[in-house]
């Protein structure tokens, strides 16, 4: 190996190269047998311990989202329901008001209408207060014209029947 040397300059190639090439050939094979694969079971079972832990945070990810669109549902939920009893308040309400408004009609309907009655009640009283009064008068009258006295049943007959006239408008006779 000698013409190796002469050419290159920088390698000389004698026992120590060989005595190196076998004890590194050694380690190696001391490396591949006992170190390497404990390196390489090492690494798989980091690499399965990464894997797991991708899948894992994997599967919370997908609770977390179905959690959410859950969440989601219940909320949209609830607003549908809080919408519904505010509509329902919002009719109740309207209803109740219409129903006071009817009540207050009627109400005024029948005050009205008792006033009304109130009025002709009176009315009528007025108008058989003046008819006596007026009987009075003409039976005072009729005594002064007539000179005599004619008995009560009498002259309410002569003064209803000239009422009559008066209000039917033939009072000629």
């Amino acid at each position: 190996m000698p013409f190796l040397a002469g050419e290159a300059g920088v390698v000389t190639i004698d026992g120590t190269v060989v005595v190196e090439l076998i004890t590194f050939l050694v380690m190696l094979a001391i490396l591949a047998k006992y170190v390497y694969p404990r390196i390489v079971a090492v690494a798989e079972a980091r690499q399965h311990a990464i894997a797991r832990q991708l899948k894992e945070a994997e599967e919370a990810r997908a609770a977390a989202e179905a959690q959410l669109a859950e969440a989601k549902a219940k909320l949209d939920d609830a607003r549908r329901s809080a919408q519904s009893v505010i509509d329902a308040a919002a009719k109740s309400a309207e209803q109740l008001r219409q129903e006071l408004r009817q009540k207050a009609d009627e109400e005024a309907r029948r005050t009205v209408e008792g006033a009304r009655k109130q009025i002709e009640a009176e009315r009528d009283q007025a108008i058989r207060s003046v008819r006596m009064q007026v009987a009075d008068l003409v039976i005072t009258a009729t005594e002064k014209v007539i000179g005599e006295t004619l008995d009560d049943a009498k002259h309410r007959q002569l003064i209803e029947r000239s009422i009559q006239e008066v209000a039917s408008g033939d009072g000629s006779r």
